[in-house]
């Protein structure tokens, strides 16, 4: 009788050992995964704050979007009217140049023809 209840005490104190490395194991899992989600969170933090220094650099030196679109619609309108001005100015001296082409013709044989 005595070797059985020393087998029960050897049995109850295996199976306490047991359940508390599981419960180590448990803990241990649950710290680990606590962990992953407060680096996963420093991780989103650090990105956003990244972000926001990155937005206010961008709108320091080269400014919002909206202003470079601006610039770059003025520096077109002022290419295009420029051009247009070009036009006006040079417009009568190159359609009197293409008329004299044009009209000023010289009758010449071919330098091929030959007469026979």
């Amino acid at each position: 009788m005595a070797s059985q209840t020393q087998g029960i005490q050897q049995l109850l104190a295996a199976e306490k050992r047991a359940a508390e490395k599981l419960l180590k194991q448990k803990r241990k899992a649950r710290r680990l995964k606590q962990a992953k989600e407060e680096a996963q969170d420093e991780i989103e933090r650090y990105k956003q704050d990244r972000e926001k220094q990155f937005r206010e650099f961008e709108a320091k030196h080269m400014g919002s979007r909206e202003d470079v679109a601006a610039r770059i619609e003025a520096d077109t309108r002022q290419k295009v009217e420029e051009m247009n001005r070009a036009v006006n100015v040079n417009k009568e001296s190159v359609i009197q140049q293409i008329l004299e082409l044009v009209f000023d013709i010289k009758p010449d044989l071919h330098k091929n023809y030959r007469t026979v």
